[in-house]
């Protein structure tokens, strides 16, 4: 069983898009909305580019799928709401699944782990820190309770908002 996380974000149809997004994350890993680790969800400003703010969360998940088809199964998701192959990197998104973490595994393929804006943007360590506080980063080896303390925190700047999944 691998313990997986998944950076969430959307800067278009916000609230839409993260909910739907839990319940296919749910039912993609067959698993209830309960099952899942959710990290308070943030507002961040759009980093990159000139567009709306973004809701940003992290999930975790416990599943048997390789990495391969975690990756697989992710770009499904997004694809089914909107996300075209061709996507700019810094533009608007629907939905944006960023695998983070699949265990303690460092690879570049197929999708670079443990991901490299972990520790670079706020909006990806703060709520990693939340559920996964002891967890430790497989190659800067400190746990995301300590990145999170020391990460400049003037650089980005997040709020919670109002938690929009609760009424699933």
């Amino acid at each position: 069983m691998a313990n997986i996380y998944i950076s969430l974000g959307s800067n278009v149809d916000r609230e839409y898009h993260i909910q739907h997004a839990l319940k296919a994350l749910a039912t993609t890993f067959n698993l209830t909305f309960e099952q899942l680790s959710l990290s308070s969800l943030f507002e961040s400003e759009a980093i990159g580019f000139s567009g709306n703010a973004f809701y940003n969360m992290v999930i975790g998940i416990k599943t048997q799928c390789s990495v391969e088809h975690v990756a697989v199964k992710l770009r499904d998701i997004e694809i089914s709401y909107g996300r075209t192959l061709d996507a700019k990197k810094f533009s608007p998104r629907t939905l944006d699944l960023d695998l983070l973490l699949y265990n303690d595994l460092i690879t570049d393929t197929p999708a670079q782990l443990p991901r490299d804006e972990i520790n670079k943007n706020a909006f990806v360590l703060w709520p990693l820190s939340e559920i996964a506080p002891k967890l430790v980063h497989p190659i800067l080896k400190l746990n995301y309770q300590t990145l999170w303390q020391n990460y400049d925190k003037t650089s980005q700047q997040l709020k919670i908002v109002e938690n929009c999944w609760n009424s699933q």
